[in-house]
């Protein structure tokens, strides 16, 4: 199988059947094999880490919220965790399996992936990036794409406020290179450590070996001066130099569009190390599902909790998968104290990852904020745009968010449907949109009042037209025909991934109240591929053909 498209074709079907792992054991052009899809049912998830994700999330929050305020009761009480706590020291050891093999480095001699036709080329998808902080030597582990250039050379896409490109920006400051080590398959927990949106300053080996219960074991590396996993299977080191900067992409990526080519850094290897039977990990990004799904899932689960110590009125939340975690939060709270949920809005919008939230919805404490049709029932009964909607012009968005033509900022939506009831008729159950405008291709009614139109051209002016128009509904929403009504995920990808909040709504009734800008009605959003977005993914129908053909060998 050829790790340039096929193997995305093939790993893609077996995603959406809910498949197995896969192990390419002789992939075209390499005698490494290749493993995918190895975190691709929450059941594997699981596996790996030994138990539910969400029993961990909730174990730390009942550590944390036990000893405070300190006492001996608590402690013995949390003698678990503490058992835990004393693996976060990784252990150094002088021998490891990945320096059982040391070579120049050769990534043509890897499997390494072009996922998506219209990839800048082949790419490392499942690449640990370990840096560290060039004065105070705390160790940050994030994944991150490599884009090859040529075999001892690839791009290092740190992307807008992530651990190593703060490390990179620090060691910048100084004039000074940063010497950086990248880890390719590892103990499972280690690999899934290394996405999760710790805090910058809380090292994942660390934290890997509080979740297995057992130290990190690290050796140190050859030719630079830190400490890698021993038990990887492949790491390769080098530097990474201060002001060098190459353009790298495009490449598909997980908001399933193809992100933009712009200078990033550029990693330059000096030695390859290896398991004399490495195998090669690798993943696929792109539009939902995906094996990140999964991997997302548990990181919420599992760190999400901890968001209470800072904000107790919180009881739950959720990042959508299939708005691509970043653009969609829900989030569950209650409220105390007069406008204590735009105050923990503004205090998500400044936390962490959570910072780069594009639209945040809050609903009240007994809702599921999993439960998408019973959020939008709430945008019925409890909203209203004159009093619960804030629009954030200028704020930082995921480096790969394109819909404000600018990169790393754009604009944020909060909606707030948690209060009071304030409409108490039942929404509409059926509506024509086509009667007030003949454009509309097809539609549907979700629950809500919260219409989907589907429009090939001019969704502006369509749109204009529906927000006055007598409809009786709450939202009216213009996608592009490539999204599926009929697939929730699909549509909450087609709707969240493709609008921004200040260029792309349009409202029955915008005034002007002194500088307050004021809605009312219907509100309407513009969530169509627009000319400048970049293409959606999809595979060359040479591929699928072939894929097809060869669909009955793939498994002898």
């Amino acid at each position: 199988m050829d790790p340039e498209l096929e193997v995305t074709e093939i790993t893609q079907r077996v995603i959406r059947e809910h498949g197995p792992a896969l192990l390419f054991e002789r992939p075209k052009g390499s005698s490494i094999p290749l493993l995918m899809n190895l975190f691709g049912t929450m059941d594997r998830v699981r596996a790996a880490l030994g138990r539910d994700p969400a029993e961990i999330g909730q174990e730390l929050l009942a550590a944390v919220q036990r000893v405070n305020p300190p006492s001996l009761k608590a402690l013995w009480d949390s003698r678990g965790i503490v058992k835990r706590a004393l693996s976060m020291r990784p252990s150094n050891v002088r021998t490891a399996l990945c320096q059982e093999v040391v070579e120049a480095p050769d990534l043509a001699r890897l499997p390494i992936l072009k996922c998506w036709p219209g990839d800048a080329g082949r790419f490392i998808t499942f690449g640990m990036v370990l840096t560290e902080h060039p004065r105070t030597r705390r160790r940050n582990l994030g994944l991150y794409r490599l884009q090859v250039f040529r075999k001892d050379q690839t791009g290092m896409h740190w992307q807008s406020m992530k651990g190593g490109r703060g490390h990179y920006w620090e060691a910048e400051q100084e004039g000074k290179d940063l010497e950086v080590a990248v880890a390719i398959g590892a103990d499972p927990i280690l690999m899934m450590s290394s996405i999760l949106p710790l805090p910058e300053d809380l090292d994942e080996i660390a934290f890997a070996g509080f979740l297995r219960g057992k130290s990190v074991s690290m050796v140190r590396a050859r030719t630079i001066d830190m400490m890698v996993p021993a038990n990887a299977e492949l790491v390769l080191e080098g530097i990474v130099p201060a002001r060098e900067r190459r353009v790298e992409g495009p490449f598909g990526d997980h908001f399933g569009h193809y992100s933009s080519a712009a200078e990033f850094p550029v990693f330059h290897i000096r030695s390859l190390t290896r398991r004399r039977n490495a195998i090669y990990a690798g993943t696929i990004v792109g539009k939902p599902p995906q094996e990140d799904k999964f991997l997302g899932i548990a990181a919420g689960e599992m760190i999400g909790p901890l968001i209470k110590i800072i904000n107790p009125n919180i009881v739950d939340m959720c990042a959508y998968v299939g708005a691509g975690f970043h653009n969609l939060l829900v989030v569950a709270l209650k409220e105390r104290h007069p406008r204590e949920i735009l105050k923990t809005a503004m205090s998500l919008l400044g936390t962490g990852q959570l910072s780069l939230t594009k639209v945040m919805v809050l609903v009240g404490s007994d809702r599921d904020p999993r439960d998408f049709r019973a959020v939008l029932r709430d945008l019925w009964h409890r909203f209203d745009p004159e009093d619960h909607m804030w629009l954030l012009p200028f704020a930082p968005l995921d480096t790969l968010d394109f819909t404000s033509f600018k990169m790393h900022v754009g604009s944020k939506l909060v909606i707030e449907a948690a209060g009071d009831v304030l409409e108490r008729a039942e929404p509409p159950t059926a509506v024509d949109p086509r009667r007030f405008d003949h454009r509309v291709e097809t539609w549907k009614l979700l629950d809500g009042g919260f219409l989907v139109v589907v429009v090939q051209r001019n969704a502006r002016d369509v749109l204009q037209n529906l927000v006055k128009a007598p409809l009786g509904v709450r939202f009216v929403v213009a996608v592009s025909p490539d999204v599926r009504l009929d697939d929730d995920e699909n549509l909450q990808w087609g709707i969240f991934t493709r609008f921004d909040p200040v260029r792309d709504l349009v409202f029955a009734e915008q005034v002007f109240v002194g500088a307050r800008p004021v809605y009312r009605g219907t509100v309407g959003i513009d969530a169509t591929w627009k000319e400048g977005y970049p293409a959606p993914l999809v595979m060359d129908e040479s591929i699928e053909r072939l894929v097809d053909s060869r669909w009955a060998d793939y498994w002898r």
